[in-house]
């Protein structure tokens, strides 16, 4: 893949790495992929790399970039130690103000033809549900994101359509979140929330013990269904 680590500028003057990965047209929609609590680590870069490849102008930013640049973590009990340690840190909103950013550096990237959306898992999944009000996305999906309960708020701000992916057997996030979700979402007819029998938290990482092959190739279907139609 054509990929490489590039600069983007923060809201207090500094600058944040992000990993760039262009489709083989080098052309396409865009698209910010966001990390879970272990970083822009192989596997984040490599579904970058996947979507890049489906036509998508991708772009991952480093979110912790405030406590450890270019943070990689491995998914064993230390790395999770050290990821929930900083998801615990994390602002929400200087998060938000990141993604903006973010945003704003791939409309302007020459290989981007106008429309972006944002893709991101669990602590991605929260964060892509805040870049839907928060940093002027098209689109939006979000894979299992845990706290999205805490942050209905933020509906009234969204004006884009998102699509929700949740684990019926989601050892952190209770059905009676999704309930109020779903709730908080009535009548917004462009949003979708589809629950996944039968599997648990993180079912689309190869890298994880929960992976489920045939939901993580199900879900990815949806979600470039969703992302082609309102993109284009």
């Amino acid at each position: 893949m054509n990929s490489q680590w590039i600069s983007v500028p923060s809201v207090d003057g500094r600058s944040f790495d992000a990993y760039l990965s262009l489709p083989p047209k080098e052309e396409g929609p865009g698209l910010v992929l966001i990390q879970e609590i272990w970083g822009v680590n192989p596997h984040i870069r490599a579904v970058a790399d996947q979507y890049a490849a489906d036509g998508f102008v991708v772009i991952a930013p480093d979110i912790f970039w405030r406590h450890e640049p270019r943070l990689s973590l491995r998914y064993d009990a230390q790395g999770s130690a050290r990821g929930m340690q900083l998801l615990g840190e994390l602002d929400v909103n200087l998060a938000g103000a990141d993604l903006q950013r973010t945003v704003d550096t791939l409309k302007h990237h020459s290989a981007c033809s106008g429309p972006v959306g944002s893709l991101g898992f669990c602590m991605g999944g929260l964060l892509s549900f805040v870049a839907a009000a928060r940093a002027d996305v098209d689109a939006a999906v979000c894979y299992y994101g845990g706290g999205i309960d805490q942050h209905l708020d933020l509906v009234e701000d969204i004006n884009c359509p998102m699509l929700l992916h949740f684990a019926e057997k989601d050892s952190y996030i209770s059905t009676q979140a999704v309930q109020s979700i779903r709730k908080a979402l009535a009548g917004r007819n462009l949003d979708r929330i589809i629950v996944h029998p039968g599997v648990d938290h993180g079912f689309n990482c190869w890298e994880r013990p929960s992976w489920h092959l045939e939901t993580a190739i199900r879900a990815r279907g949806q979600s470039l269904v969703h992302l082609s139609e309102m993109l284009s």
